[in-house]
């Protein structure tokens, strides 16, 4: 008996059923594997907080001259790396050396003025004690005719006394009367001497304090004097320019010959050993960022390489309040914009050894969060 034959439209049938099966799985296979990419992928988005608005930063060193003058010396190219200290260029010093002697000279003769006063100021002060000696005379003599008139007063009382008795003759009482006269008569010119020597004695204590003072006005005129050649000698080693720190030369803007302004930029020396990044994070990324974290640095530069660092500090303002014109939220036509906050990371002291990196290049920072800090941030 001949077996049945199934159709041949069958067996595609069945095939075709296997391929949607297989076709499902798959599709659901790839769907799981795409759930979890996009779990892990908001996973490490969560921790990796990463902007491409960020670049090298560091200082600038503007060298300017402090005084004008004609340039007559460069020694630093462009690019040069140069150490602290080092002479750059030097100014013809020529006009300030002559200030300099001529400052040194107005205090030299200045001072040659201080023993001149100084013999003047002892000598009235030997005079001052010369008066003062001839007061006290003064007064010595005048207790002594003091104590001759109270005698003759003794005297004269005693005479008259006797005279009226007849007990003493006129003419010795004439004689009383008299020496009593001129004894008064000398206390009177001892008091006047007596009074003259204290004049003279306070003209001459007049004349030994506007010495004193004179000296004292000499002694600021010096000191004026010498600050005008501090000043003269300051800007005579202003026409040295030395560098600032160490770091490499750029932006050199002076040639041999040129005349310089006081302020005027010459030069810039940038130091490479202390550059860091600045980076604009957008206000909906910092959250979870704070100082301390570690951070993965891409430069555009070196594609292959990472370098380290940490976040620093986070600026106190968006980027948008410290410009020229900040936005004035108040007025009626304010549309929200996500403002960008600058965060200041340093690199790790070993992870450019070779100063490779420059100011200004663009790189591409990520902030690393610990995975512990974010779950209690989350709590």
């Amino acid at each position: 008996m001949d077996e049945i034959k199934q159709p041949e439209t069958a067996q595609p049938s069945r095939r075709n059923h296997k391929r949607n099966i297989m076709a499902g799985i798959v599709f659901a296979f790839m769907a799981i594997i795409g759930v979890i990419a996009v779990y892990f992928y908001i996973q490490y988005k969560s921790i990796h907080i990463t902007t491409d608005d960020a670049y090298v930063d560091g200082n600038i060193h503007t060298i300017a001259s402090r005084v004008s003058g004609t340039v007559i010396k460069i020694l630093v190219n462009d690019n040069q790396f140069v150490k602290k200290g080092d002479i750059l260029l030097e100014l013809d010093p020529a006009d300030y050396e002559v200030r300099v002697n001529e400052a040194l000279s107005g205090l030299n003769a200045e001072n040659a003025r201080i023993p001149e006063i100084d013999a003047k100021i002892e000598a009235a002060r030997k005079q001052v004690a010369e008066m003062n000696a001839m007061v006290q005379t003064a007064k010595a003599n005048r207790e002594v005719q003091e104590a001759n008139l109270a005698q003759t007063e003794i005297d004269i009382r005693r005479a008259e006394t006797l005279y009226k008795k007849d007990a003493f003759s006129k003419e010795r009482y004439e004689k009383a009367t008299t020496a009593h006269k001129v004894a008064l008569a000398q206390v009177k010119a001892s008091a006047e001497q007596v009074k003259q020597a204290e004049t003279a004695l306070e003209t001459q204590k007049a004349l030994v304090k506007q010495a004193e003072a004179s000296r004292a006005s000499q002694l600021s005129v010096i000191k004026q004097k010498k600050a005008v050649l501090e000043t003269a000698q300051l800007n005579y080693g202003y026409t040295g320019i030395y560098a600032p720190t160490d770091g490499y030369v750029s932006k050199k803007e002076v040639e041999l010959g040129n005349r310089i302004k006081e302020g005027q930029p010459l030069m810039a020396v940038v130091p490479l050993s202390d550059i860091y990044v600045t980076a604009n994070y957008k206000e909906t990324q910092l959250e979870k960022v704070k100082p301390g974290q570690k951070v993965e640095i891409k430069i555009d530069t070196y594609p292959g390489k990472t370098f380290k660092g940490k976040v620093d500090s986070i600026m106190a303002g968006t980027g948008a309040v410290f410009s020229l014109f900040p936005p004035e939220n108040a007025t009626g036509n304010y549309v929200k914009v996500v403002q960008r906050i600058p965060v200041k990371i340093v690199l790790d002291s070993n992870t450019d050894p070779e100063h490779v990196l420059r100011i200004g290049m663009s790189v591409e920072p990520t902030v690393v969060i610990d995975k512990k800090e974010s779950r209690d941030r989350e709590k």
